[in-house]
């Protein structure tokens, strides 16, 4: 019998929950990205086709698996199915993360435990994706460590842990 698959969300977002613009990250933080890359690897990755298509690659040590409207998409290196629930079905590892975008975490975040936040302590105001608001009565904050600004990182951000209540 398969084990039961932990759902989390993981994104890096701004203050007024911006995601990305024009299919592009808002900041290349390289702790964000060193952070991603280590609570990520080896688990079940799941994204939408147009995440996928910023990346442009599956993501190394990952399971990839890309959930898009298109029933007949075929995507060397992932799986494709067309609902978050197959995604979670889809899923070889014990940890699953949503990795975005917009649409994917809106269709999810019912079905998840635990947010992995990165606040950028910045507004972008291109921003045209966006996190869904994370509703403080099905959330707890567990977990909070800033990062200040320095010579690699642009912007000051906090690394945010919240477990459904």
């Amino acid at each position: 019998m398969k084990n039961k698959v932990t759902i989390a969300a993981i994104a890096a977002v701004d203050q007024a929950r911006g995601l990305g613009a024009k299919n592009q990250l808002l900041a290349h933080l390289s702790e964000d990205l060193a952070n991603f890359k280590k609570t990520t690897q080896s688990h079940t990755v799941v994204m939408g086709r147009k995440t996928y298509e910023s990346i442009g690659r599956p993501l190394p040590n990952r399971t990839n698996v890309i959930v898009s409207r298109q029933a007949s998409l075929v995507i060397p290196g992932c799986t494709c199915v067309s609902s978050i629930e197959q995604a979670i079905a889809q899923s070889r590892t014990e940890k699953l993360f949503i990795i975005g975008g917009g649409e994917i975490y809106a269709q999810s975040l019912a079905l998840v435990t635990r947010l992995f936040i990165t606040q950028i302590h910045h507004t972008f105001p291109e921003a045209d994706t966006f996190f869904p608001a994370i509703d403080p009565h099905k959330w707890q904050l567990t977990h909070e460590e800033f990062h200040p600004k320095d010579e690699k990182q642009a912007y000051d951000f906090s690394f945010l842990t919240y477990d459904a209540v």
